[in-house]
C-alpha cells in the first residue's frame, strides 16, 4: 500500500509540473499575441475554458501513453517519441472539438503554435532533470572513497553513432565507474571536435604514443558490424599501448541476432580472423528429423556437441554410446534438464572395442544414422600408447562400420582430422587408416552410405591448449608452447559439428569431406593473446617458454585446401577430396599386419613394431623430424609469415 501511494505521488507531482507548464506556454503565446487571458470572455481566443480543455487533452493522452508511468531520469529516444506522440494526438483531438463546436476553437496556427513551445518546454524540462540528477549521483559516487579506487578513464574507438551512444549511456548512469575520456576515429572531420563533450582524436601514426601519455587506463572498440578480422586487427594494434582493449557488441540491422548491446572483454573467438560459419539448419533438420540416431564417443567434446544439435533437430531416438560413465551422464543429464521427455534418449556405456557388446546395441537400437566420433585423440599421449590408438581407433572404426552394414544403416559419418594428412604421429596414422576403411565401402555392398568429415583443432575441446593456456595463466604462469614457431587450424566446435552435420547429409557414399578452416593460428599469439585477454601483460606479468615439441608432433598441420585435389559443394566451407580409395580386400590385407603385432607374446618391441606397421600400411606416413625439418618452406607456414608482415 505504501509503494502504491508514493508510486501514485510521484506521478501526481509530475502532473502538477506538466500543468504548470502548459500554463507558461499558454500564457506565452496570449503575450505574444497582444492578448491576455484575464480580457477574453467564452468566445474570445483565448478564454480560460478552452484552456482547461487544451490542458484536459494534453494530460489524457499523455496519461494514455504511459508518460506519467515512466522513470525519466533513464528516458532515451524512444521515451521523447512517446511524449511527442502523445502531445500530436492531443492535439488533433483538440483540434477536432473545436472544428466540431466554434465555440471551443482557438485556430489551427495558435493550436500549434501552443503545442510546439509546451513539446519544447516539457522535453527541455525532462532532460535538465535527466542531466542534474545524473550529475549529482556521479558527484556523490566520486566523492566516495569506492569510486576514487574503482574510476576507469577509457578511450572509445569509433566516434559515430554507437560510440556516441555508449558515451552518453556510461555518463548517465551514476553507478558507472566507466569515465568517457576522449574518442579516436579516423574521419578528419571530427577530429579536434567534442562529441557529447568529449573531444575526438584522429586515429593516426601517432595516436598509441598519444593515448600512452593519457591517463586511459581500458580502450573501447565501438564499431557496429565490425568484421572478426578488423576486431582482431583493431585489438592487436591497441595492445600496444598497454590498455586492456574491450569490445562494444551493438546490433545492427539484426547482425547480432538475439543478443543485446553489451560492453564485453574479447574473446579467444574475436581473435582467430574468422567471420561466423552458416550452417544450413533447414538441410539438416530434413534429413536428421525423425531418424534414429547413435553418436560413438557421445560424451566427449565433439560428440556432446553432436548430441545437442541433433537433439534439436526432433530425431526419433537419440542414442548416446562411450565408454567414460562420467561424460556420457553429464550430456544425458544437460539435455534431460532441456528437453525433458520430449526427447527419446537412451545411453549405453561400452568400448567400440568390444565387437559383442556393439553387436548387441546395434541388434537393439537399429540406428538409422551412425555418428562415429570415439577415438583416442591426444597426440603426446598415443605416441606412448600406440598399441591403444590402433586397436580403439583403427578396430574400433571398423567394428562400428562392420555392424553398420550388418544392421543396415542408412548412413555411416566418421570424425577425422587434420592430423591424418601425411601423419608423423600414430594417432594421425590411426586416424588416416579409419578414413582408409570408410573410403573402400563406397563399393555398394551393402545400403549403409559412409563418409569421413575431417576437420583442424576446435576451441575448448578436452586436451586441446586453450584450456591448458587458461589453467597456466590462472596459476600464475609459465605458459608453455612447445615450439615458438608452431602453427594450428582452428574452429569452435558447435561451427564444427553443424559442418559435420550438413556433410553428413549431402554425403553419397564414400566420400572424404574437408572443411575450410580458414587461416592458420600461430600458437605463440594464441598464448600471448590469451595471456592479454585475462588483464596480464605477456613475458612481464606472467611469461611465456618455450619446452619444445613432444612426441609425434610437428609444426604444422598441413594445408586441408589443396584445390586441385577437391571438389566443390553447394556449401562454401566444404569440400570432398578426390582420393582414390583402397579396395576391401587391401584394407583387411592391412589390418592383419596389425593383428600380427597385437597376437605377439612380448609387449617390448610394441612400439616399433607398430611404427613399422603403420610405415608398411599408410604410405603418407612419415616420422616427424622428417617434416619439421623442411617446415620453414612450408605452404603453411608462408601463410602465417606473410600474415605476420601484413600486420606489421
Amino acid at each position: 500500500m505504501k509503494d502504491k501511494l508514493i508510486s501514485f505521488f510521484s506521478r501526481f507531482k509530475l502532473m502538477i509540473v506538466d500543468i504548470l507548464i502548459i500554463s507558461a506556454s499558454w500564457e506565452f503565446v496570449v503575450l505574444v499575441s497582444h492578448t491576455s487571458i484575464s480580457s477574453m470572455d467564452l468566445n474570445g481566443c483565448f478564454s480560460f475554458v478552452k484552456y482547461l480543455m487544451f490542458a484536459g487533452c494534453i494530460v489524457l493522452f499523455r496519461t494514455l501513453n504511459g508518460i506519467y508511468g515512466s522513470i525519466w531520469r533513464y528516458a532515451n529516444t524512444v521515451s521523447y517519441l512517446r511524449l511527442l506522440l502523445a502531445d500530436m494526438s492531443a492535439g488533433v483531438a483538440f483540434y477536432m472539438i473545436g472544428r466540431i463546436n466554434r465555440r471551443y476553437s482557438i485556430g489551427f496556427a495558435y493550436s500549434l503554435l501552443v503545442l510546439m513551445i509546451n513539446y519544447v518546454a516539457t522535453t527541455a524540462s525532462r532532460y535538465v532533470y535527466q542531466m542534474l540528477y545524473a550529475y549529482v549521483g556521479r558527484v556523490k559516487d566520486r566523492n566516495s572513497d569506492a569510486y576514487s579506487n574503482n574510476r576507469i578513464n577509457i578511450a572509445i574507438v569509433g566516434a559515430g553513432n554507437v560510440g556516441a551512444s555508449l558515451a552518453s549511456s556510461l555518463m548517465r548512469n551514476p553507478a558507472s565507474h566507466y569515465n568517457p575520456y576522449c574518442f579516436i576515429d579516423k574521419d578528419n572531420n571530427k577530429s579536434g571536435n567534442r562529441l557529447n563533450g568529449i573531444k575526438v582524436y584522429k586515429e593516426n601514426d601517432n595516436i598509441i604514443e598519444t593515448i600512452k601519455n593519457m591517463p586511459v587506463q581500458e580502450i573501447i572498440i565501438a564499431i557496429p558490424d565490425a568484421s572478426t578480422e578488423l576486431k582482431s586487427r583493431l585489438y592487436d594494434y591497441y595492445k600496444q599501448t598497454g590498455c586492456k582493449v574491450k569490445l562494444y557488441d551493438y546490433p545492427v540491422n539484426g547482425s547480432i541476432k538475439g543478443k543485446k548491446r553489451a560492453l564485453r572483454e574479447f574473446s579467444i573467438e574475436d581473435l582467430l580472423f574468422r567471420e561466423e560459419i552458416k550452417v544450413d539448419r533447414d538441410k539438416n533438420s530434413k534429413f536428421f528429423g525423425n531418424k534414429t540416431i547413435l553418436v560413438t564417443g557421445g560424451g566427449g567434446s565433439i560428440g556432446s556437441e553432436l548430441c545437442r544439435q541433433i537433439a534439436m533437430l526432433n530425431p526419433k531416438r537419440l542414442i548416446i554410446l562411450d565408454i567414460y560413465e562420467n561424460n556420457a551422464y553429464e550430456i544425458e543429464q544437460e539435455l534431460i534438464r532441456k528437453y525433458g521427455r520430449e526427447i527419446d534418449l537412451k545411453t549405453y556405456i561400452a568400448s567400440v572395442r568390444d565387437e559383442k557388446r556393439i553387436d548387441e546395441i546395434f541388434a537393439a537400437e537399429r540406428p538409422d544414422i551412425v555418428f562415429h566420433a570415439a577415438a583416442h585423440k591426444h597426440v603426446p599421449l598415443m605416441e606412448n600408447n600406440s598399441c591403444e590408438a590402433i586397436k580403439n581407433n583403427v578396430f574400433g572404426t571398423y567394428t562400428v562400420a562392420n555392424m553398420s552394414e550388418k544392421y543396415g544403416v542408412h548412413k555411416f559419418i566418421l570424425i577425422s582430422t587434420d592430423k591424418a594428412v601425411n601423419p608423423t604421429n600414430v594417432m594421425g596414422a590411426s586416424k588416416r587408416m579409419c578414413e582408409m576403411i570408410i573410403q573402400c565401402r563406397n563399393d555398394n555392398r551393402y545400403k549403409t552410405e559412409f563418409a569421413a568429415v575431417r576437420f583442424g583443432n576446435v576451441l575448448g575441446s578436452n586436451g586441446s591448449v586453450i584450456p591448458l593456456f587458461k589453467r597456466q595463466i590462472e596459476a600464475g604462469g609459465p605458459v608453455t608452447v612447445t615450439d615458438k614457431r608452431i602453427i594450428r587450424y582452428f574452429m569452435t566446435i558447435p561451427e564444427a559439428v553443424g559442418l559435420v552435420m550438413e556433410a553428413g547429409a549431402i554425403a553419397k557414399n564414400g566420400e572424404l569431406f574437408v572443411l575450410d578452416m580458414g587461416k592458420p593460428v600461430k600458437i605463440l599469439d594464441l598464448a600471448e593473446n590469451m595471456v592479454r585477454l585475462s588483464g596480464y601483460i605477456p613475458y612481464k606479468d606472467i611469461n611465456i617458454v618455450e619446452v619444445g615439441l613432444r612426441p609425434g608432433e610437428k609444426l604444422y598441420e598441413e594445408l586441408l585446401m589443396k584445390n586441385e585435389n577437391l571438389d566443390k559443394t553447394d556449401n562454401e566451407m566444404i569440400f570432398i577430396e578426390k582420393d582414390k580409395p583402397y579396395t576391401r580386400e587391401e584394407i583387411e590385407n592391412k589390418l592383419k599386419i596389425f593383428h600380427a603385432i597385437f597376437n605377439h607374446d612380448s609387449t617390448d618391441a610394441y612400439y616399433e613394431s607398430v611404427i613399422k606397421a603403420v610405415k608398411a600400411t599408410i604410405p603418407t606416413y612419415h616420422r616427424p623430424e622428417e617434416v619439421n625439418r623442411n617446415a620453414e618452406q612450408s605452404a603453411e607456414m608462408q601463410v602465417v609469415c606473410e600474415a605476420a608482415a601484413t600486420a606489421e
